[in-house]
């Protein structure tokens, strides 16, 4: 009988050891602490991982977060400097550094969040009201989280807790003043485009004045060049017709006559005009004499200009190689220059004086171009 019963008081025994030594062991892992308590009263802090002792039945142990925990906080509504309504939502990040006062403070997660979300609403709130819209949506959106977060963190330093970072993960405008804001940025934009448009036109108006300026300097110094060229080839013209019309004179008559006929017999068969002049007129001074000396005498030839070699044979069969005459004259259309007025005509003229004493009208020769008439070969 003693044998079982020591058997069973021995197997009791041992069960009651294995119980008691499992309530007062306790491990602490490595993403925790620990805060042990006996009665409601703090007996030790842990935040070092392992296998720790405590009282059995006696001590409670309550785990504590080691890791970074995370909290999103709600839209709410903002006001900004500049009078904006403004909705933000943001997010937190933070871990528990001192298991102690977590517990005495908040004692639990959800009490933390509660406290932490109402830290930063309101540091939101003192911070984005000091910033305008566009600083907060962009120029300043970096430096105004980081007040938040400092703000947050020594507020959140009674509770035992670390406020690692604080974002903002949408800032933006309610329905009801986002169609006011756009109308009102579009019509800056438009203002700024109307200002460019007007500086534009200005500029161009001061580069098409100068520009008109210049091309009328341009021009008038053309004309001013142009005019002195003309006026010395005029020169050159004059002298030269000079100098060939003093080396035969005689030549001269007979040829401009020759173009007189041509003019007038020739060149207006088609003309609505009648010529009417007597058979002895000076007009036809050369069909009687090729010299065109009145009387019909034997010698038939051009005698030669003074100073000058004779030419072979008479003018008419051979005449000397001539150069072309300048324009401006009274019977040619080509050419460069006009034969002086004093010399040139004065067969045309008397032609058409006998023809209006005869028949008692006024007798009209056409004035139409004539081919260029060749120079003298010197």
């Amino acid at each position: 009988m003693r044998n079982p019963i020591v058997r069973l008081g021995a197997i009791i025994v041992l069960v009651v050891a294995i119980v008691v030594a499992w309530a007062a062991l306790f491990t602490v892992r490595e993403t925790e602490q620990a805060v042990v308590l006996r009665f409601g009263a703090v007996r030790n802090v842990i935040t070092e991982p392992g296998l720790y002792v405590k009282a059995p039945f006696i001590d409670v142990v309550l785990p504590v977060e080691k890791r970074v925990l995370a909290l999103d906080i709600p839209a709410q509504t903002v006001l900004s400097a500049d009078r904006q309504n403004l909705e933000v939502d943001a997010f937190s990040r933070y871990r528990i550094v001192d298991p102690l006062r977590f517990y005495q403070s908040v004692n639990n997660l959800t009490n933390a969040n509660a406290r932490l979300q109402s830290f930063i609403n309101s540091a939101m709130r003192n911070v984005l009201a000091n910033a305008s819209f566009p600083e907060i949506i962009r120029t300043n959106r970096v430096e105004l989280m980081q007040r938040i977060q400092q703000i947050v963190d020594r507020q959140a330093e009674q509770l035992g807790i670390q406020v690692i970072d604080v974002r903002l993960t949408r800032v933006d405008l309610p329905t009801a003043n986002s169609e006011a804001v756009f109308r009102r940025m579009q019509t800056e934009r438009e203002r700024e485009a109307a200002d460019l448009r007007a500086q534009g036109a200005q500029r161009a108006a001061s580069i098409r004045a100068r520009a008109d300026r210049d091309v009328v300097v341009i021009l008038a110094e053309a004309n001013r060049t142009a005019e002195e060229l003309r006026g010395a080839g005029d020169a050159e013209r004059n002298r030269v017709l000079a100098g060939s019309y003093s080396v035969d004179p005689e030549f001269f008559a007979f040829y401009r006559s020759m173009l007189a006929y041509e003019n007038a017999l020739t060149r207006n068969e088609n003309a609505d005009s009648r010529i009417v002049i007597s058979p002895d007129s000076e007009f036809f001074r050369f069909f009687a004499d090729p010299s065109g000396r009145r009387g019909g005498g034997a010698d038939t030839s051009l005698p030669p200009p003074a100073g000058a070699q004779p030419a072979p044979g008479p003018v008419s069969a051979a005449p000397a190689p001539l150069a072309p005459a300048p324009a401006g004259e009274d019977a040619a259309a080509t050419g460069t220059g006009a034969l002086p007025q004093t010399d040139v005509g004065t067969a045309e003229d008397a032609a058409s004086d006998e023809a209006a004493d005869a028949t008692g009208e006024t007798a009209t020769v056409p004035t139409t171009a004539a081919a260029p008439a060749p120079a003298l070969a010197q």
